[in-house]
């Protein structure tokens, strides 16, 4: 899709891609935007402001609190698990040609926070059923990462699939 910002911190994010093409035509600086989407993994600060949903929902699930959703849980995400991204990060720096130019970053696949919810239940052990609150506003309803570009010009695979990814953080959060 043609980029189309609906909020200050997306439209900010254009304007630095843009930064980067146009510094990368007209002064031969080689640099090259990776757009994450829905990172996880261990360390993530389930008590930070901008904390991503797998960490919120994996600490409420192993202290027995249900966890919270905002709206009905169908919308949709392409999580991709933090090995994956460094990955793409390193493809991203040994690559020729690229300069300038803009990658999705992600595992090209979509699940729901209900999916997710329920997987990470199974996970964990557990059957706690989530608190579904108001939508927030703002939130994106569909999430989906065409990855083909980067796949093609960087090499990226996700090597890490979903389930491996949140089997992981659940045992760092455990211990």
């Amino acid at each position: 899709m043609a980029p189309s910002p609906e909020s200050p911190y997306a439209a900010s994010k254009l304007a630095g891609e843009n930064y980067c093409r146009v510094f990368s035509s007209l002064y031969g600086l080689e640099c090259v935007s990776l757009r994450y989407f829905n990172v996880f993994g261990p360390k993530q600060d389930p008590g930070s402001q901008y904390a991503a949903v797998v960490p919120l929902f994996v600490t409420a699930l192993l202290s027995g609190t249900p966890p919270i959703i905002y709206g009905d849980g169908e919308q949709s995400r392409d999580f991709t698990y933090v090995a994956n991204v460094v990955d793409a990060n390193m493809l991203a720096l040994s690559a020729t040609g690229v300069a300038g130019e803009v990658f999705n970053t992600a595992c090209g696949r979509t699940s729901t926070v209900n999916e997710l919810l329920a997987k990470l239940q199974g996970i964990v052990g557990t059957s706690l059923i989530a608190h579904h609150t108001d939508t927030r506003a703002g939130d994106v309803k569909h999430s989906f990462a065409d990855i083909s570009k980067a796949e093609g010009a960087l090499g990226l695979v996700s090597g890490v699939s979903l389930d491996e990814g949140l089997a992981l953080t659940v045992d760092w959060f455990r211990s």
